[in-house]
């Protein structure tokens, strides 16, 4: 006949041991030893003993006539002096409670938690002078909403949804399943709500019970001083409408600027490229330039060289959340070779190139 182990060495505990940790070590060994769970061979025995000695230490008179008699003083016990079975573990009825403690239950959620709405894209084109200004656009953008009649209740108007009767509007209900083991108590979300608690019986006739519809909307958005191409600005809480009362998503707007058929940009700065025929370049000259905020005076010295660039302080894009901070335009010099002169162009041309001779060495003077 084999001898049993003392109950207190079972569970690993001190004799001292408070009921508190009596029922921690009960826990731990009942659940890493659980035949579903571990397939030693020896796990049916050592679950037994664990059921077998927690049994009688979870129990006050049982655990003092222990202390004083040993397994002599725990015979008679509802376990028959340590041959029970796992009907239900004492004092935490049955497995499904101790999954439940460690993991929240086996398989099955309680009422769904609220779910934050997805976010939405969309793409605006606006001009290099509305980049460099501002401007407030309305796009228009379909969206997911509460429905109108119901509020988002899904309900008819003048009825709401009520609590759920096969789940008691938790969301998750309880079945008790036997096996060779015992009894086993396994919690899956409820079919009947479909884990929301609460279920409505006159639905709402726009939205046929769902609370939510799309529909179509009008935004204002701020576009600043600055803004670049593919920037975005963000809309809080203009996206979909979350699910069981989460938050709505939120919208998120592409900025597209548009080429511009004078000027190129460069960060905070703005090119513009201004064509000079020979006798404005070779005399220098004054005129006006365009610029995003209209005509500026622009003084080209004598003898400018085509790629000499001239700097327009002040007339380039506003920073970005810096309006009162501006860039600059550079002024790119082209001297334009004319194709086709008349007569009498041709002649001066020709005097004038002979008074000013060759600027590139001759064959003769490279050969020397």
């Amino acid at each position: 006949m084999a001898v049993k182990r003392d109950y207190y060495e079972v569970l690993g505990v001190a004799r001292g041991a408070s009921d508190e940790d009596i029922k921690k070590a009960f826990r731990k060994l009942a659940f890493q030893y659980h035949p579903d769970r571990n397939k030693e061979a020896d796990a049916e025995a050592k679950f037994k003993e664990i059921n077998e000695a927690y049994s009688v230490l979870c129990d006050g008179n049982k655990r003092a006539a222990y202390d004083r008699f040993g397994h002599a003083g725990a015979a008679g016990g509802p376990f028959g002096g340590g041959a029970g079975g796992f009907e239900d573990f004492a004092g935490f009825g049955g497995l499904g409670e101790i999954f439940e403690t460690f993991f929240g239950g086996m398989g099955g959620q309680g009422r769904q938690s609220p779910r934050r709405g997805t976010d939405l894209n969309y793409r605006v084109a606006v001009t290099l002078e509305e980049a460099s200004t501002g401007i407030e656009k309305e796009i228009n953008i379909q969206r997911i909403e509460a429905c109108e009649v119901c509020k988002g209740t899904g309900a008819k108007e003048g009825s709401s949804p009520t609590k759920c009767p096969e789940c008691g509007g938790q969301g998750k209900v309880y079945q008790v399943q036997r096996s060779v083991f015992g009894r086993f108590t396994n919690v899956v979300t409820c079919t009947r709500c479909r884990g929301e608690g609460q279920v409505i019986s006159d639905p709402c006739p726009k939205c046929k019970g769902i609370g939510r519809e799309r529909n179509s909307r009008t935004i204002s958005v701020k576009i600043p001083p600055g803004i670049d191409n593919g920037n975005q600005i963000r809309i809080s809480g203009a996206g979909n409408l979350g699910d069981r009362g989460g938050g709505a998503g939120d919208l998120y707007v592409t900025v597209a600027v548009m080429p511009h058929k004078l000027f190129r940009r460069d960060g905070d700065n703005i090119i513009y490229e201004l064509p000079l025929n020979f006798t404005q370049a070779a005399l220098g000259t004054e005129l006006d330039v365009p610029t995003l905020f209209g005509p500026a005076k622009l003084k080209v010295p004598s003898g400018t060289q085509t790629g000499k660039v001239i700097r327009l302080k002040g007339k380039g894009m506003p920073l970005l959340n810096r309006p009162s901070a501006q860039g600059d335009e550079w002024v790119e010099i082209r001297v334009v070779t004319p194709e086709k002169l008349t007569r009498r162009q041709k002649q001066l041309l020709e005097e004038l190139g002979v008074t000013l001779g060759t600027p590139a060495a001759t064959v003769d003077e490279a050969e020397k």
